[in-house]
């Protein structure tokens, strides 16, 4: 049975689709076979392991509107055993021609059911909204992943999310789990970061991966030539920290 997990937060500059695109790849380098869904309009998780957006004939809409089966949506990537479900600026649309469909928000969970066991992991690229999107996304997952930068509004919104998990958990998914926050974009030459980090590690205690993702100047780079960190510079503290990450979820679904 594969493990879908969502990755969201509607603050948008978290590094969610840093996070979709560099932990679905080292979980693909450490032998497990993924699918990264790109479920944001703004594609970058598309663009971000190299494919070219305008090109991009089926993918997550298609997926929603079940008018595709989800294999003929399905793209190799150049990373091994990674698989990507692209998305296509034409996904802004979809939260408006859902609102009117009965179990709107259980459209991708449906989709999913025939390929979920293909994969050890599936990972959803979610949009910075708590819309149509993203509910679906959380419809559909085991768990979520949380991503938060540490910088001076970290915490704000969290709580909202938190709400609207909890929701979905009583309402739509009764599975849902919160696998971590992930804490994104440190630099242990500022107070304000390390700061943060004490406060989110105060507040919710084992909830914190113990990984964090330091600010990487190679892990920036990486999405502008349409490649995963793995795939671009392997050595870089970048790749370590999403290894570290993979390996610590590996471990804790084992």
């Amino acid at each position: 049975m594969g493990k879908i997990i969502a990755i969201a937060n509607q603050k948008g500059g978290v590094g969610k689709t840093t996070t979709s695109i560099n932990l679905a790849a080292s979980l693909g380098v450490l032998e497990k076979k993924v699918l990264l869904i790109d479920a944001d309009p703004q594609a970058n998780a598309t663009s971000g392991i190299g494919m070219d957006v305008e090109s991009v004939e089926i993918g997550t809409y298609q997926l929603l509107e079940h008018s595709h089966a989800p294999k003929d949506a399905i793209v190799k990537t150049d990373t091994p055993n990674l698989d990507i479900i692209p998305a296509h600026i034409d996904l802004v649309a979809i939260e408006i021609e859902l609102v009117d469909k009965d179990q709107r928000e259980y459209m991708l969970k449906k989709a999913l059911v025939e390929i979920k066991d293909d994969y050890d992991y599936i990972i959803i690229d979610c949009a910075p909204s708590l819309g149509l999107l993203t509910l679906n996304a959380l419809t559909a997952a085991d768990a979520v992943i949380i991503p938060i930068q540490c910088e001076y509004f970290a915490l704000e919104g969290l709580g909202k999310l938190l709400n609207t998990i909890k929701s979905v958990q009583k309402i739509h998914n009764k599975e849902l789990d919160i696998e971590g926050l992930l804490l994104t974009m440190y630099d242990s030459r500022l107070r304000l970061s390390n700061q943060v980090v004490e406060e989110v590690q105060k507040h919710f205690n084992d909830m914190v991966f113990q990984t964090i993702i330091q600010r990487n100047v190679r892990l920036s780079e990486a999405p502008s030539y349409g490649e995963s960190i793995i795939n671009y510079d392997a050595a870089s503290k970048g790749a370590t920290n999403y290894l570290s990450l993979a390996k610590e979820i590996i471990n804790k679904n084992a």
